[in-house]
């Protein structure tokens, strides 16, 4: 009968952490549909604009800091902060590459919260290696086509190796995502990297630009940063969970 009822209390427990999780994720469903509303295909570059794209990504920043406390400012609520200044970045196209190097270096932050204990499985599986494999492959023939489109690129003495530092930092990211055995996580950083692919093709002209492109990148990019931030959250409180069994 404890055993039963201590069950009970915990699907409870999950029940309402996932409701209270839901409500404070409510800023951040509001200011995406906000920049949706407002999104044009001839919207100008400025401030405002940079303002209201990059306010979804700073505000699951701050609820993620909000859960978890001051252990994720060097992962994932410091890639989110990076990631914003990466989403103010392209909204200049001259600052492309600025903007990439912000993301580079989200990417590295959550790689490096990804390989950290609350994350870490107990061993590898020959899936996660098969999973390893598909990313690399996928990464490698993704730049090998992207290449002649890259040499064309304005400044690209800068952009061919600074594309190929990125396809490799957002591979290791998917990479160690699919490590975690996080199905949050693993959908989210997938859903980046297929956000980045469609943006690459357009910026770099390797296929026509959609009517509904831009939407398509940005509803990716807020997805996965969406399930980033609440794989982190829920990585946290089993972490946490898991330790005061340990004490107990």
């Amino acid at each position: 009968m404890d055993i039963l009822e201590t069950d009970a209390y915990d699907r409870r427990q999950r029940r309402n952490t996932s409701c209270t999780l839901l409500f404070s994720l409510l800023p951040f469903f509001l200011s995406a549909a906000l920049y949706f509303y407002m999104m044009t295909p001839d919207m100008p570059s400025s401030i405002m604009h940079a303002g209201v794209k990059s306010v979804p990504t700073l505000l699951l920043a701050a609820i993620v800091l909000s859960w978890n406390g001051g252990q994720s400012v060097l992962g994932v609520v410091g890639g989110l902060v990076f990631s914003a200044i990466g989403d103010c970045c392209l909204v200049w196209p001259e600052l492309f590459v600025h903007g990439m190097g912000a993301f580079a270096v989200a990417h590295l932050l959550y790689s490096l919260t990804f390989l950290s204990g609350r994350y870490s499985p107990e061993s590898s599986s020959s899936l996660n290696w098969f999973l390893y494999l598909i990313l690399f492959v996928m990464g490698g023939s993704f730049y090998t086509y992207m290449y002649p489109f890259l040499q064309k690129a304005p400044e690209s003495e800068l952009i061919v190796p600074g594309v190929g530092v990125y396809v490799l930092l957002i591979t290791i990211m998917g990479s160690l995502a699919a490590r975690t055995r996080h199905a949050a996580t693993l959908l989210g950083s997938l859903s980046f990297i297929v956000s980045d692919i469609s943006l690459a093709l357009r910026v770099f002209k390797a296929m026509p630009a959609g009517e509904h492109g831009h939407m398509f990148v940005m509803v990716t990019y807020y997805l996965a940063q969406l399930l980033i931030a609440v794989g982190d959250i829920r990585a946290v409180r089993n972490w946490d969970d898991l330790a005061k069994w340990k004490r107990s």
